[in-house]
């Protein structure tokens, strides 16, 4: 997630916890479509989980390793301080509430299907009170806003650059 916009960059569905903990790797998958998508940000921030004893996909050697091999600088919140990393959280929240507790999916492909048009509605369609009644699309792309690090920086600079 951009934090200035709100915007939801890449996710990824683990049908399990215990993938999440095990299969570090659809966690890098998710951070590599959104360098890939979006570019590179300044800082990379998450939480540490609140699982005891449990290494969480955003804390495993090969997801921060992929940071340090993108040259990211990280920054951590504190253990179970969720005001910490309230932007993702009240996404979390949003999602379980609108999408995932008001329907019963059947299958993996309707679980994925659910989310992910609600992750289309939540950047495109949703005004969110925090950004002015805007969606987190329009503050993303909105050029004259200041520019989150990474992919709205290079844009600005390319244009510059084309003009």
């Amino acid at each position: 997630m951009d934090r200035r916009s709100r915007r939801v960059l890449a996710w990824r569905l683990s049908n399990t916890m215990q993938v999440l903990f095990r299969d570090m790797e659809f966690c890098v998958e998710a951070l590599q479509e959104a360098l890939a998508h979006h570019g590179k940000p300044d800082i990379f921030n998450t939480d540490q989980g609140s699982l005891p004893g449990l290494d969480p996909g955003i804390t495993s050697a090969a997801f921060t390793q992929a940071l340090k091999d993108a040259d990211i600088k990280t920054s951590m919140d504190g253990k179970g301080r969720w005001k910490d990393n309230v932007f993702i959280e009240r996404l979390w929240r949003s999602l379980k509430y609108e999408c995932v507790h008001l329907h019963a999916f059947d299958t993996g492909q309707q679980l994925h299907a659910g989310p992910s048009r609600y992750i289309r509605h939540y950047n495109c369609t949703r005004p969110h009170s925090s950004l002015a009644g805007r969606t987190p699309d329009e503050v993303y792309h909105q050029r004259t806003l200041s520019p989150s690090p990474g992919l709205a920086r290079q844009t600005l600079a390319a244009e510059k650059l084309a003009a």
